[in-house]
């Protein structure tokens, strides 16, 4: 039970949190579809559109691509963001070829496609308002899907960062000294506790808030406040839901206006020129209580609190109130060792959810797409396809906790989109003779551990595109019966598979 002291009435209101309950799925999918629940063919469908008219528009004739090649190039770069190589070339050269990419796709038709790569019509974009129109439409898109992603009842709100150095975007790129990439493009966004993405806006100076339509008592917010309002516009339950976020965007007008015209409740750190007025004790005279010590005043419906840890914190809530109060170990250096430290509810609600947005950008940053480029837009490009890939992994885990079945880790869970990327609804490569740049086979007398071929993605095997058999010199075990052995392979699917009169071994495995 969380409690809001309200003078006003003169008596406790209690507010509870509902905990947030997921209908659990009827069995968890591939990676593959929870990828494509984001990252939509739509999306597919438009890039190359984009990119054969940009080619037209710039060479006088199109590079001829398609959703299916433009898949293939997304399964490149996602193998590239798990198999960092220094130089995109290192990945087809003799001496380093990787051909786990290499074979996707030839050197010469990567670069044209990266070269090309396009997602808006220049032409249409005369005189636009929206300075990002170059990769608009793509987050637009991401944007509708991850709405409809099924949230917890907390949000938080707070910035990215997109690594971006050059000066080819000039005032759009922003500098904040305490991320990790300093220089970029900033999104603001809002998260749930499990680390999903579920709105963003671009910050584009006067222009951000272009196509959102704003009351006069929000024009007059500053622009922290703005983007808190406009992002929590969009959350499906307000009365249930409480919002938390930092300093930057915190303050009097923003709580009290979530709670009068929104109904949200927000709990947020805040400058101390941004309180309301409220009057607390002097930060010198909390620090002679010692550690734990705090003031708090109540005042139509709002909390204002300052705790004293290691230095004071101001803080303003109307969904969390001082009792019951908590303790939280920190060191003492008199007593060597870690001692309880009292606090109000609110701060260990706050710690709790409000790392949201910093969980999403970590599992970003842990397997990052490729994306140095003189083109300003291209690292947007490639943030988006990062975040298709966490979004999809942390919705995927939720299912698979709902159905206790066993979870892929984050790279694994990647690789597996790559892998099914590069196959799926198309036909098997071209055989032909081994590639020249593969290292000779060493002579030798004992017998080769030869590794047997990796099972294939569900959504590969059961396309029903591009699957013949193949004769081998070798022989293998069939991968369907347990007793069968066979000198035939699928040339897709690269395992062995009896072929007796019937194919029958060779039909069942290619069908669910």
């Amino acid at each position: 039970m969380i409690q809001i002291i309200c003078p006003h009435q003169q008596k406790t209101v209690a507010f509870q949190v509902p905990d947030s309950s997921f209908n659990p799925p009827d069995a968890v999918k591939t990676p593959f579809q929870y990828f494509k629940m984001l990252f939509t063919d739509e999306m597919i469908i438009h890039i190359s559109e984009q990119t054969n008219l940009y080619a037209a528009q710039e060479l006088g004739d199109p590079i001829s691509t398609s959703p299916e090649e433009i898949e293939k190039y997304l399964a490149m770069l996602l193998f590239m963001g798990v198999f960092s190589f220094p130089a995109i070339d290192d990945y087809w050269s003799t001496e380093s070829r990787f051909s786990l990419i290499a074979d996707i796709m030839p050197r010469r038709r990567f670069k044209l496609l990266r070269l090309y790569l396009h997602f808006n019509d220049n032409q249409q974009c005369d005189g636009s308002p929206d300075r990002f129109y170059k990769v608009g439409p793509l987050f637009d898109m991401l944007r509708q899907q991850c709405l409809l992603i099924s949230s917890t009842y907390q949000h938080s709100v707070d910035e990215v960062m997109v690594a971006y150095k050059g000066t080819g975007a000039g005032s759009l790129r922003q500098y904040i000294a305490n991320k990790p990439d300093k220089w970029g493009f900033k999104l603001f966004c809002r998260a749930s506790s499990y680390g999903i993405i579920h709105d963003f806006t671009l910050y584009q100076g006067a222009s951000t808030f272009f196509n959102v339509d704003l009351t006069e008592q929000e024009e007059a917010l500053p622009l922290g406040a703005k983007i808190v309002t406009t992002l929590c516009n969009t959350i499906t339950l307000p009365r249930l839901s409480v919002v938390f976020c930092d300093n930057f965007f915190t303050s009097f007008d923003l709580v009290q206006n979530l709670q009068e015209n929104l109904g949200i409740r927000c709990i947020g750190t805040v400058r101390h020129n941004r309180m309301g007025g409220a009057t607390l004790k002097k930060d010198k005279e909390l620090m002679k209580e010692g550690r734990g010590a705090f003031d708090f005043v109540s005042a139509e419906g709002l909390l204002a609190v300052k705790w004293f840890d290691n230095k004071c914190v101001n803080l303003l809530s109307s969904a969390c109130g001082i009792t019951p109060l908590s303790s939280v170990k920190r060191w003492s250096k008199e007593a060597k060792a870690k001692v309880a430290v009292t606090c109000p509810s609110l701060i260990p609600a706050y710690n709790k959810h409000m790392g949201g947005i910093d969980l999403s950008d970590m599992l970003v940053h842990m397997y990052k797409t490729p994306a140095k480029s003189k083109r300003w837009y291209l690292p947007l490009f490639g943030y988006i396809l990062d975040l298709c890939i966490s979004n999809a992994w942390l919705v995927y885990k939720r299912d698979c906790r709902l159905l206790k079945e066993t979870l892929l880790s984050l790279k694994k869970f990647r690789l597996a989109v790559a892998q099914t990327l590069a196959q799926v609804n198309k036909p098997a490569s071209k055989v032909g003779q081994p590639s020249s740049a593969s290292p000779p086979q060493m002579s030798s007398n004992k017998k080769s551990n030869t590794q047997r071929p990796s099972h294939p993605q569900p959504d590969v095997q059961y396309d029903n595109i591009g699957h013949l058999p193949l004769h081998s010199n070798k022989r293998g075990r069939c991968n369907l019966c347990p007793k069968g052995v066979s000198r035939w392979k699928c040339q897709k699917c690269h395992v062995f598979l009896c072929m007796n009169a019937k194919q029958e071994c060779f039909a069942a495995y290619h069908q669910k």
